[in-house]
């Protein structure tokens, strides 16, 4: 069965890079009293309605997506949330609530997971399909996943963009308090990385730095697979690369969000800004 395709129109609740000078003017003139290319547009839907209503807009232009879905963990999805404080008041007013699934959200659930992992490879589908079209000819998408469901995914992907587009397997690696047990300890997701095209997609290639003992016997030279008459690996010179570092692998070792990082929000799932990052610069952006 294919993917639902209800698009139903968007409600502009807040336009991010709009000033208030010109929120006002939209207030009293209308939201089309100038022409100036939107970023930074938040939308808050279930993906079945958003991501149709998108199509007519956007289908074939989207040169980046990133996705992190569900894992299919059993989980209850509620999360703590903080309301800050007021900065205009003397006292502190800010406080801590948990936000329980709502009766709404208890059953979009309990019909998406209902037959267990053959719906949530249904749902996983409908999804990427509508995926692929959105995707510009030389797009990426990374679908981010773990342990749970990751390898079944992939199929999927295989079927929908071809498994010959498949770009990297990415491993994300991360550090956290051991816990006991009696197996190894779960430290890792995977980033499933596709391209649309094998002949268009767009790559720019990232460094990171050499390791203290890369540094110390190769300095600043570029290390390449040639060597002399007798065996011994011989180095050379590349301003290129050379001042850059060592080219990325496709393990990557960015800590996450620790309990009292600046940028953590409290959300159970959350992901560094780094690993969102890297992903945007590897297409260029800034």
């Amino acid at each position: 069965m294919g993917p639902l395709r209800v698009a139903l129109p968007f409600q502009t609740v807040e336009t991010v890079n709009e000033s208030a000078q010109d929120r006002q003017r939209s207030l009293l003139l209308g939201p089309g009293f100038r022409e100036e290319a939107w970023r930074n547009r938040l939308i808050w839907g279930d993906k079945k309605y958003v991501i149709p209503s998108l199509l007519a807009e956007f289908a074939g232009k989207v040169n980046l997506i990133y996705i992190d879905p569900p894992f299919d963990t059993g989980a209850d999805f509620s999360f703590m949330a903080t309301v800050p404080d007021d900065p205009d008041s003397e006292e502190d007013d800010s406080f801590k609530f948990t936000k329980e699934p709502s009766i709404i959200e208890h059953k979009a659930y309990r019909d998406t997971w209902g037959r267990g992992l053959e719906s949530y490879l249904q749902w996983f589908y409908e999804t990427v399909v509508l995926l692929h079209e959105l995707l510009h000819e030389n797009g990426t998408i990374c679908v981010h996943l773990d342990w749970h469901c990751g390898h079944y995914a992939k199929l999927v992907m295989d079927e929908v963009f071809n498994k010959e587009n498949l770009l990297n397997e990415v491993i994300w690696h991360y550090k956290r308090w051991p816990t006991p047990a009696r197996e190894w300890q779960k430290m890792h997701d995977t980033l499933l990385c596709y391209v649309r095209s094998r002949t268009l997609y767009t790559f720019n290639k990232m460094y990171g730095p050499r390791t203290e003992e890369t540094q110390k016997r190769w300095k600043d030279k570029r290390i390449v697979a040639s060597h002399s008459d007798t065996g011994r690996r011989i180095p050379s010179q590349s301003e290129d690369e050379a001042s850059q570092g060592a080219p990325l692998d496709d393990v990557w070792d960015i800590s996450i969000v620790a309990p009292v990082a600046h940028e953590r929000r409290d959300y159970p799932t959350q992901k560094p800004e780094g690993l969102l990052l890297r992903q945007r610069h590897n297409r260029g952006g800034r």
